[in-house]
């Protein structure tokens, strides 16, 4: 990674997108509002430009926070199967893929909810393991150019049974409840939260935030920790070091 830049004075556009992001959001536009959003802290991150970083956080977790709340008042959960995997939703709702799906998967799904601006809640479940857990993953790229993967244990939902056989390793009666659907995403992102090392300067702890949204954007005190971090790296001098950070889980396996 190259030496960070200074934080530039291209801040006009920046201002543009968030001026248009609010007003999406009063309009509830709630995707437009997502996009713009992201577009302003993409720009504001290459700046390095930290005090504007910190303000565009809470506009685009409100309009992420929205769009959960219209996939969850839609009152349905549903397993992607592989024909859905392929087609992606249509409706909204609370999604959750599973083998012989990948996490990967959930991604693409996600990005092709967006862009049809069908508000979903997706989650990715590995097989269950011998300890009876099912492993809760999302993947996303890097900013060093190698994918990232979370992954988190969960206790599965009531109605799930091990087998010996198949790919998810046990048999499910019917779909997991919306309450436990949201409350597995709130322990995968606490698992992103708890990766970070307090050690760390703060403009490091922001990309390894940046990384952890883009896997997994669904999730309130991520949003919240950037905040937190890109005010405390206005404070400080910034990194004599470059980050650097080790091999990444390979986001095709299990």
């Amino acid at each position: 990674m190259s030496p960070l830049p200074t934080a530039s004075s291209d801040s006009s556009p920046i201002d543009e997108l968030m001026d248009r992001a609010s007003d999406a959001l009063v309009r509830t536009a709630y995707f437009q509002a997502e996009d713009l959003a992201q577009s302003a802290l993409r720009r504001a991150f290459q700046a390095r430009d930290y005090e504007r970083m910190a303000r565009i956080c809470l506009p685009l977790l409100e309009a992420r926070r929205q769009k959960i709340q219209l996939a969850q008042d839609a009152g349905r959960v549903v397993i992607v199967d592989e024909t859905l995997a392929k087609t992606g939703p249509t409706a909204a709702g609370l999604y959750l893929i599973q083998p012989p799906m990948l996490a990967f998967n959930t991604r693409e799904f996600r990005q092709l909810a967006d862009r049809r601006q069908v508000p979903i809640f997706i989650l990715a479940r590995e097989p269950m393991t011998r300890a009876g857990k099912w492993p809760l993953a999302a993947v996303a790229p890097g900013l060093e150019g190698r994918d990232i993967t979370l992954r988190t244990y969960v206790d599965p939902p009531p109605g799930v049974i091990p087998t010996t056989n198949g790919m998810t390793r046990d048999t499910m009666s019917s779909p997991p409840t919306a309450e436990w659907m949201l409350s597995a995403g709130e322990i995968l992102g606490d698992a992103a939260l708890a990766r970070l090392n307090p050690q760390d300067p703060a403009a490091h702890r922001i990309e390894d935030l940046l990384e952890y949204l883009d896997a997994w954007p669904l999730h309130e005190k991520l949003h919240q920790r950037l905040m937190d971090e890109c005010k405390l790296a206005i404070t400080q001098p910034a990194p004599a070091n470059e980050r650097r950070r080790g091999i990444a889980e390979n986001p095709w396996s299990f």
